[in-house]
């Protein structure tokens, strides 16, 4: 059997840590693209320049809001123009994954900047594909991991709590989806199985979130970095990234694929489609009611969703929630991964008992 493991050329993460930017991208060449999400490229571009200027030159651009095709082939064609040496993606998922094609487009490194601990896409060779209208299309597989992760830690407690959260959310799919993976034998997402190390990570991953998160959150709502911070930051970017690619995808993520099918859900956060997701692999997997508890007391605490109303389908009738089941169980979807039968049958209902418990608990608080 073989097993593999991939990670990232470089991880830094510190408060301050934006002020080496420069140094590091020089490694790699003296002229860069900086794609810059919309919240940073209008109200941190200064410090961006100033971190990269007199070590590189650069060119800065604003990304347009999806990883669609379409933006891809747009930055493709202004990183060619400025005969960009590096492309470096500063911001949130999209942005990083736009970054990230890109760079294999132009055949260059890549160096991902988070301005946001909210997804577990910046260490990852792996990008997610969406409409121009934010409906999940596909994934997009790259031969390589980044070449430089490099996380502020003063820049995430500055930004909304709930991207925070979110991260959350999706760190806490880490350690169920490895776990499914480990069992059914399934591959990770370099087509091996998983390494021990791996599995370790993501139990690693879901015991900081479990100790730390609530503290982490409240370090954000005050715009100060504590070591809670700072652990749930690693957890949800580093950890969480080594555990979902090495470990596996199974139910979790599959189902946050299949919600995107309702537009109701389109302006709530990657994690938080993922963190329901969880919540509903927990009953489709049959897990023992104390794991049960201890995930909804963790989401509840924290402010992830509980029930199908806290991702905008409280209304949502049996059809509709039915064509989601069925999206989350497309042929080449993950959940297949989960060591169970799966069907479309099965998932709906075990959404329906995710929502019943969720909506249970929010009555008794």
């Amino acid at each position: 059997m073989i097993r593999s493991s991939i990670f990232p050329g470089r991880y830094i993460q510190g408060e301050g840590a934006l002020k080496v930017l420069g140094e590091e991208l020089k490694r790699f060449g003296g002229n860069a693209l900086l794609l810059l999400t919309p919240y940073m490229h209008d109200n941190m571009r200064g410090e961006v320049e100033k971190a990269a200027g007199g070590s590189v030159s650069f060119r800065v651009e604003r990304f347009r809001g999806e990883c669609s095709d379409e933006e891809v082939e747009r930055v493709t064609g202004i990183a060619k123009e400025s005969g960009a040496e590096i492309v470096v993606g500063i911001g949130g998922g999209k942005t990083i994954d736009t970054a990230k094609i890109t760079a294999y487009n132009i055949k260059s490194p890549v160096a991902v900047v988070p301005s946001i601990a909210s997804t577990d896409a910046p260490c990852s060779a792996n990008s997610v594909i969406y409409t121009e209208t934010g409906e999940f299309k596909r994934y997009f597989m790259l031969p390589k991991n980044p070449d430089i992760v490099l996380v502020d830690t003063g820049i995430i407690a500055r930004a909304p709590v709930r991207f925070l959260v979110s991260g959350m959310g999706d760190a806490l799919s880490t350690r169920f989806e490895a776990q499914a993976c480990a069992k059914k034998y399934a591959d990770n997402l370099t087509g091996y199985k998983g390494t021990f190390t791996a599995y370790r990570l993501a139990d690693l991953c879901y015991d900081i979130l479990i100790e730390y998160g609530l503290i982490a959150k409240q370090s954000c709502e005050c715009d100060v970095v504590t070591e809670a911070l700072d652990h749930v930051t690693e957890a949800n970017t580093l950890l969480s990234g080594l555990g979902f690619e090495s470990g596996g995808l199974a139910a979790a993520h599959a189902l946050h694929n299949g919600l995107t099918v309702a537009p109701e859900t389109h302006e709530y956060y990657h994690g938080e489609k993922v963190a329901f997701g969880t919540l509903v692999s927990l009953f489709l997997t049959d897990k023992p009611s104390a794991v049960i508890e201890e995930v909804y007391g963790f989401c509840s605490s924290v402010g992830l969703p509980l029930c199908l109303g806290d991702i905008g389908l409280g209304d949502l009738q049996d059809a509709d929630l039915f064509a989601v089941a069925e999206g989350s169980c497309r042929e080449e979807e993950t959940i297949y991964n989960e060591p169970i039968p799966v069907t479309p049958r099965g998932v709906f209902g075990a959404m329906k008992e995710a929502d019943r418990y969720g909506k249970h608990l929010k009555a008794q608080q």
